[in-house]
């Protein structure tokens, strides 16, 4: 028997929902514009990536790699944080977070960073001030709601988001030839995106999968839980350190793989199998698993390090963050928790354009370009069948009349 997914709020404190103000759909909640940007950039930096990758396309600022690496970081992943904060923080501190008009011109300044670097002409200081403005604004727009509320370990998420917004600038101080001495600092952001996705999965995982099993209860262990954190500073101080030994990364990210490993163990079971919005979560968890693993792999010279670049950006991020915009957007707009067969498809694309990229690359190196191309075309099918079932979603007011 397929357990019941209980039509449950995924990010829930009821009080506030009531609190909500009415208006144009599109800008009543966070995750609508952002969710709906983000899956639209999915689409539109892959297939762009293709031509320019092969030299066919030039941003006018960035160069071919930096474009790609800085635009899955700071332009889709953002989007998703921002969508994903400002829904989850109005819900956990029942204080309502940017809207309308505000929510529009947070949503204007990131849309405008995506654009500028393509202008010929455009002076680098208007694009560097342009982008790098959007994670101060996300984080001042939260820290009001976040402060009000009772619970303060949320708190950490405003500084978490000004240590990625140093890592932007610090990004394109590098990019320019200003900033020196230290480590790739896209390197970093990557691993502040982890250190969210660690602190996200831990509150969410373990109850969205005893909601859809409910005889099954989870397992948490308190040194674990701290490891799950504790364990990640190695990797960036490593990181950071520009001359740093091999060792001490392959060390380190070898123990961080280990304790996650450890920690989903505690959250699975295999009747999660059967609810495919629940299974993807937790193989974005298990793509996070073995991105560390074969970076400790890659560091040792036993991996490619792109293939375990990739099963990070396109593994745990991109997997976990598909699989919570459709849980957060049927949810929140008053539906079903469960999606449509359709989105399972997608669910099994993505985590196909990660085996591909991650493994075919690496292990068939002679059909190099043919494997990034199904990577990409998975990877674009995917997040199109998402925007197939839920821009609409999106856009219009939430089916139970209920505002937000």
């Amino acid at each position: 028997m397929r357990p019941k997914l209980h039509s449950m709020n995924i990010l829930h404190d009821s009080s506030a929902a009531a609190r909500v103000p009415r208006g144009w759909a599109p800008l009543a909640l966070g995750f609508r514009p952002f969710f709906l940007l983000a899956a639209i950039v999915a689409v539109l930096l892959l297939v762009s990536w293709s031509f320019v990758w092969r030299g066919r396309l030039h941003p006018a600022y960035y160069d071919a790699v930096a474009w790609h690496a800085h635009e899955m970081l700071f332009g889709y992943t953002t989007a998703v944080i921002a969508g994903f904060l400002l829904t989850a923080v109005r819900n956990w501190s029942g204080v309502q977070t940017w809207t309308g008009a505000r929510l529009a011109g947070l949503a204007a300044v990131w849309l405008a960073a995506r654009i500028l670097p393509w202008i010929d002409g455009v002076s680098a200081v208007v694009v560097v001030v342009v982008d790098t403005a959007f994670l101060p604004l996300l984080a001042a727009s939260l820290v009001r709601p976040l402060w009000l509320a009772t619970n303060r370990v949320n708190r950490v998420i405003v500084p978490l988001l000004g240590a990625m917004a140093v890592a932007n600038l610090s990004s394109h101080l590098q990019l320019l030839g200003v900033m020196h001495g230290v480590g790739d600092m896209r390197r970093v952001m990557l691993e502040l995106v982890l250190l969210l996705l660690v602190l996200v999965a831990g509150r969410v995982l373990p109850s969205f999968t005893q909601n859809a099993i409910p005889t099954f209860r989870t397992r948490g262990r308190r040194w674990v839980e701290v490891a799950a954190f504790a364990t990640l500073a190695p990797v960036v101080i490593a990181e950071l350190l520009p001359q740093s030994p091999p060792a001490l990364g392959a060390s380190a990210w070898a123990l961080f793989g280990t304790v996650h490993v450890l920690r989903l163990s505690g959250w699975f079971d295999r009747r999660v199998l059967q609810v495919p919005v629940l299974w993807v979560l937790h193989a974005g968890y298990v793509w996070l698993c073995v991105g560390a693993l074969l970076n400790a792999a890659a560091l040792s010279g036993w991996a490619s390090p792109s293939s375990a670049l990739h099963a990070l950006t396109i593994g745990a991020i991109g997997v976990f963050t598909i699989g919570m915009m459709a849980r957060v957007t049927r949810g929140h707009t008053g539906r079903p928790i469960d999606v449509e067969p359709r989105m399972t498809i997608a669910f099994l694309l993505i985590n196909g354009a990660v085996i591909v990229r991650v493994f075919a690359v690496w292990l068939l190196p002679r059909h190099h370009a043919t494997w990034i191309d199904l990577s990409a075309a998975m990877w674009v099918t995917a997040f199109a069948v998402f925007l197939a079932g839920h821009a609409k979603m999106l856009v219009r007011p939430r089916v139970d009349g209920r505002p937000g």
